[in-house]
């Protein structure tokens, strides 16, 4: 199994906004391209106060296959959105997993 890791810290200005389109709209966009099987939302709780809070996204999918038909065919407009929509307000690192 793949985890599709996305750290994202967040301003606190957008927080609740943000908060509110990732799970109404983002991450249910994200499921819905077929290529994952189950998703986590979980909030960083050890972190130093830097304006923001930050949360990790984990979508799980079956193989690498699936992950790399992902990132090529949906991932960029799906980040592009995110882009879009919240520009300046936040900042985010993806990391790749494999569960043992």
């Amino acid at each position: 199994m793949i985890i599709y890791n996305v750290t994202i810290n967040i301003e606190h200005s957008v927080h609740d906004e943000w908060l509110q389109w990732m799970r109404e709209v983002h991450i249910p966009e994200v499921m819905e391209t077929g290529f994952f099987t189950e998703h986590r939302m979980l909030k960083v709780l050890d972190e130093e106060d830097n304006g923001g809070a930050t949360y990790s996204v984990q979508y799980y999918c079956d193989s690498m296959e699936d992950y790399l038909l992902y990132k090529e065919l949906h991932a960029p407009a799906l980040q592009a959105k995110s882009l879009e929509k919240y520009k300046d307000k936040f900042i985010g690192f993806r990391t790749l997993l494999e569960v043992l």
